[in-house]
């Protein structure tokens, strides 16, 4: 990987066009890694601004991974003049490494959780000093106590402001300097100016102070703002299991005869490439020669490995278990399938980041009001006649009051509460705002493979076979890889293994047994003819084949398939008798995906969709206004998980599923997903309250405290009232999701 330069070597062109790629037609592309994005309205400002450049045609933003993708025409803009814009916006941007930003993330997070500390320690030694003024202000302390513990309480508050408060004050200035306003712009200004006025109601030795106020809501919003990055951080750049997947080299065939390793870039469409045992397809392509098994499960979900012959297509990312393949090369880099299902999640995810949260919603209408309640609060005292000092106290308080350590809590907390007992449940949330996503599902999506059914083949219920040949079978079975052999196997767990089994790579296995050679494998490995494999398979239906014969006798088809898990028709039950609808999406065959919707009662599926086939039908979904949560497990599954309004993955599914996916479930039962969407509609429920709590708490005190009536202990405990309040109400999201 290209070592990105430190941010101060940025300026420089030449220090950036190693991270510029040419496109056709002179235009330029450059990713970028931004820091300081937190929501839909840091994308919409940045891809205005950005996009409004001479030149520029494309601005793009990812929230999960942090990264925008920015594509100029010609000599129009530099890559140096576009990150100088980004900074102008407010943001710090530079070429996109993911290593880099990973770092950034943990060093965010350590920071953030330092803060707290600092502030919980500062607060809680300021409410002890405070406590005692307190009551001594109403009882017999002494003028010379007071000023000291006053001044013992600015010896705590300024560092620990000074540095729990930095969070907040970068953001405020970030904002100031693109002449915006965001929510840290009132936390910054209400901090500072309580500390500011209680150092000089300390040196007039006035009694009361703002020292408590100050730190205790740094406290309570980085409190907040440490569970929120939490949240985040536990969504996984889906790029980076991408580049698992991706083979850097591949051999190319000379015409010579000879081979050649080069990179993936230097490999056109019309090369042809050996693909050795073992290794992972760096191409799609045709296969010109060889046989084998490749393992797709990568690429469609399905556990059972698809056999590899000439005229068979084969794609990048999938492994080779078998023979030597010679593969007519169809794409390579770019056009592959690995980079279709990368460029449908990136406009998935576009899309899906624009979703704004409720805390959001809620930040972004109490900073106005807050500014200007306060503004006015000053403006109208001094009118009154007070003095500028009175007038700024009271306005002070305003801003205190309306604090927003209620509002900063009333969604994390209940975050917090319900991952924990989604936890419980066996889901682990890839981010916070699928709650609420999860909430307003109306549709849910199934998968088919792997995900209504169980990642593993297992042996069909009906055989055509008597119990002593399926026991020999399993005793062979046990010594192959092959996944049918594995799940004979698996049904037969008191059988014992034959000595002295060889395994034919891509075909099966064999045994002398007293001098009778037993085979499992294949259909033309066991001598079963075109005719006899396919009565057999038609009389199988949507159940896998392997075949096992004894000496010259008639070769024996054993039925291997997928079970549906254990619960999938009544976690279906569940889902319907709460007015979801239900569909299936699958890669399968229609007549199999059309036998498992009957099963389960399922009246809509589909089956035959390829991952531009599954995100087409979900957008139609949303574009009729439906709220779709789509579940599943393969990599075919990962732009559609993307494109849903909210989605779910199995803790089998492959990692670019998962961390396409907003929540993961452990286990082999399907219920996981009703839990999930009722934890998270009671869930949304007390977020509302927790915000209407929040905004009962400002209409009464606002009004007192623009009075002038607000004394610090009235401030400090309704603050701290409100709190507790919504933290209560939170604790009520535990005992959702009945079962």
């Amino acid at each position: 990987m290209t070592a990105v330069p430190s941010s101060a070597s940025f300026s420089p062109a030449a220090d950036l066009d190693g991270f510029v790629t040419r496109l056709d037609g002179g235009t330029a592309h450059i990713d970028l890694a931004v820091e300081g994005l937190r929501c839909a309205g840091c994308m919409s400002k940045l891809e205005r601004g950005i996009g409004a450049l001479d030149g520029v045609t494309k601005a793009r933003v990812n929230l999960t991974s942090k990264r925008m993708a920015v594509e100029w025409a010609g000599a129009r803009q530099s890559p140096t003049a576009i990150i100088e814009a980004v900074s102008r916006l407010g943001f710090k941007a530079y070429p996109f490494d993911p290593g880099r930003l990973e770092a950034a993330a943990d060093r965010e997070g350590r920071d953030l959780l330092k803060a707290m500390a600092v502030a919980g320690f500062a607060a809680a030694n300021i409410m002890l000093l405070s406590v005692s003024v307190w009551s001594g202000n109403v009882t017999d302390i002494t003028p010379e106590t007071r000023d000291l513990f006053h001044l013992l309480s600015a010896l705590i508050a300024l560092p620990a402001v000074a540095y729990s408060g930095r969070t907040f004050f970068r953001s405020a200035i970030a904002a100031l300097r693109a002449r915006s306003l965001n929510m840290d712009v009132p936390i910054s200004l209400g901090v500072l100016l309580a500390v500011a006025m209680s150092l000089f109601q300390t040196l007039n030795h006035a009694h009361h102070a703002y020292f408590d106020s100050a730190v205790m809501l740094l406290f309570f919003l980085l409190i907040g703002r440490y569970l929120d990055h939490t949240m985040r951080r536990r969504t996984r750049d889906f790029a980076a299991n991408l580049a698992t997947l991706r083979a850097e080299t591949a051999t190319r065939l000379l015409d010579d005869g000879q081979t050649r390793t080069l990179p993936v870039s230097a490999i056109n469409a019309g090369d042809l490439v050996l693909v050795r045992p073992g290794e992972r397809l760096a191409v799609d392509g045709v296969v010109e020669s060889g046989t084998s098994e490749i393992d797709q499960s990568l690429v469609t979900g399905e556990t059972v490995y698809a056999r590899a012959e000439p005229g068979t297509s084969v794609f990048a990312g999938t492994l080779n278990q078998g023979g030597a393949l010679t593969v007519r090369v169809r794409a390579a880099g770019q056009g592959t399938l690995l980079d279709d299902v990368n460029r449908l999640l990136e406009k998935a995810f576009a899309v899906k980041n624009r979703y704004v949260a409720l805390a959001d919603r809620a930040a972004g209408i109490y900073a106005p009001v807050v500014h200007t309640l306060s503004a006015l609060t000053f403006i109208g005292w001094m009118l009154a006649g007070t003095g500028w000092e009175t007038s700024l106290v009271t306005a002070i308080a305003v801003l205190i009051i309306t604090c927003p350590c209620a509002l900063g809590l009333a969604v994390p907390a209940v975050q917090v509460v319900a991952t924990g007992r989604l936890f419980k449940a066996g889901i682990l949330l890839n981010g916070g705002d699928a709650l609420e996503r999860l909430a307003a599902v109306d549709t849910v999506v199934f998968d088919k493979t792997g995900t209504l059914t169980l990642p593993d083949a297992v042996m069909a219920q009906e055989q055509v076979v008597d119990h002593a040949t399926l026991e020999d079978a399993a005793r062979l079975a046990m010594s192959s890889s092959h996944p049918l052999a594995r799940a004979l196997a698996a049904a037969r767990p008191q059988a014992t293994p034959l000595e002295g089994a060889s395994e034919v790579t891509g075909s099966g296995v064999c045994v002398q047994v007293g001098g009778i050679e037993w085979r499992l494998g294949s259909a033309a490995y066991c001598g079963a003819s075109d005719t006899v494999r396919d009565t057999a398979q038609g009389a199988a239906g949507s159940a896998s084949l392997i075949w096992f014969r004894k000496a010259d006798g008639a070769p024996q088809p054993l039925r291997v398939g997928q079970a549906l898990r254990p619960d999938a028709v009544e976690t279906i039950a569940r889902l319907k008798s709460r007015g979801l609808a239900v569909e299936i999406l699958s890669g399968d065959r229609q007549d199999i995906v059309e036998q498992v919707a009957r099963e389960v009662d399922v009246e809509t599926s589909a089956g035959a969709m390829d991952p531009a086939a599954k995100i087409a039908h979900v957008e139609a979904l949303k574009a009729a206004g439906r709220k779709v949560l789509m579940v599943g497990d393969g990599l075919n599954d990962a732009p559609a998980l993307a494109a849903a309004n909210v989605s779910m993955s199995p803790v089998t599914a492959v990692h670019l599923s998962q961390a396409a996916a907003d929540a993961v479930f452990l286990g082999e039962r399907l219920s996981p997903v009703v839990t999930a969407i009722e934890v998270a509609r009671a869930a949304r429920a007390i977020m509302g309250q927790n915000l209407w709590l929040a905004a009962i708490y400002n209409a009464v005190a606002v009004p007192v405290a623009i009075a002038g009536f607000v004394t610090p202990l009235i401030a400090a405990l309704a603050m701290s009232g409100s709190s507790i309040l919504v933290t209560v109400n939170s604790l009520r999201t535990r005992f959702a999701g009945g079962r």
